[in-house]
């Protein structure tokens, strides 16, 4: 089975690679641009992304109550992604607003902030819940 999952993965990565090959110019500028493309995003993670929410998870773990602690965390991963994820639409949005009509032309800073209210209104939400829960104690059965 394992063997199958890796003809398929390279199968699918080749055909990317294909599919991306008309996109890649070859002179010095074109290539820097999809390799910055490229390796943006790990790089992102990697040195920035990935560090911060690290350590603001050992935060909330030695000092958040129990009950906060989860909701937290959720949220902190979920905010992380959704800023990873928002980072191409808002880069070229901001970077170059006319040269893409269509697709970019809707207001991405505004649907981030949004998800983000969304995501941060639950965790405050469920944490209250779970405090509720924790300060109830153990119901009795029967």
């Amino acid at each position: 089975m394992r063997i199958v999952l890796a003809v398929l993965g390279l199968a699918a990565g080749l055909w990317g690679a294909w599919l991306a090959l008309p996109l890649v110019t070859f002179s010095p500028s074109g290539t820097v641009s999809v390799l910055a493309w490229l390796g943006g995003g790990p790089v992102l993670h990697d040195a920035l992304l990935a560090p911060v929410v690290g350590g603001v998870s050992f935060a909330v773990l030695r000092w958040a109550a129990p009950a906060w602690r989860r909701p937290l965390l959720c949220g902190l991963a979920i905010t992380g992604v959704v800023g990873l994820l928002a980072v191409p639409a808002l880069w070229r949005t901001y970077a170059n607003p006319a040269a893409t009509p269509g697709l970019h032309d809707r207001d991405y800073a505004l649907g981030v902030a949004v998800t983000l209210a969304v995501v941060w209104l639950l965790v405050v939400l469920v944490g209250l819940v779970r405090q509720r829960h924790e300060k109830a104690g153990p119901r009795s059965a029967g």
